[in-house]
């Protein structure tokens, strides 16, 4: 409880841009439950982002150890791959980010989140075929992972498929309500398209909070 608190102080501090402050909290929160992954990928964030502000190769090299450390204590930190990743992308070394998630992939062929990932880096590349099957492939191991949904939406908008897009939008929504950027494109849809019936409601829908920066 005291390393969670310390954690909440650390994200309270990075949100408002004390971003000395929230390294204090959560190198706090980490001496406090060294086994806890999310102090650790707090910290790494924390680093990530004052070396994207200050061009710090030194602040990205300590956000890429403390990333792994995190993955030390929690090998499917799923926010942690996913922010690894975009750090070995931004960073020109976009095989260490493929190699990375594939591995994850791997390991866990029931999970659909390193598929998710493995669809973000494509896109990111502008392989959207590529993305677009890892996309189908996690949706065959999960059909209600909202990430999934959510990404699928967007190749499908920005291929000029509006209508199948607000579709797949609408599904992301009904399994993950705290997706302000999605709900933004369901609203500009349903705009441009006209209105539309919601989603029937069924027993055993899924609401889950969307992940934070931090933890």
């Amino acid at each position: 409880m005291v390393a969670h608190g310390q954690n909440a102080d650390g994200v309270r501090l990075y949100q408002q841009g004390y971003y000395q402050g929230a390294i204090q909290r959560f190198q706090q929160a980490t001496a406090t439950d060294p086994n806890d992954p999310d102090g650790y990928y707090n910290l790494a964030a924390t680093y990530h982002r004052l070396g994207k502000l200050n061009g710090r190769k030194e602040d990205l090299a300590q956000a890429e150890m403390l990333y792994n450390q995190c993955l030390d204590r929690d090998p499917n930190h799923r926010d942690c791959y996913r922010a690894l990743a975009v750090l070995l992308v931004e960073e020109q070394r976009t095989e260490e980010a493929q190699r990375l998630l594939q591995g994850w992939a791997s390991r866990n062929p029931t999970m659909s989140a390193p598929k998710v990932e493995l669809a973000r880096v494509s896109e990111e590349l502008g392989d959207k075929q590529a993305a677009k099957a890892y996309l189908t492939d996690a949706l065959a191991i999960d059909p209600y992972d909202a990430r999934a949904l959510g990404a699928l939406g967007r190749i499908y908008e920005e291929s000029g498929n509006p209508t199948q897009a607000l579709s797949v939008y609408e599904r992301s929504m009904w399994h993950d309500r705290f997706q302000p950027d999605v709900a933004a494109r369901v609203a500009s849809l349903r705009a441009l398209l006209g209105p539309a019936a919601p989603p029937p409601t069924q027993p055993g829908n899924r609401w889950a909070t969307g992940p934070a920066v931090l933890r």
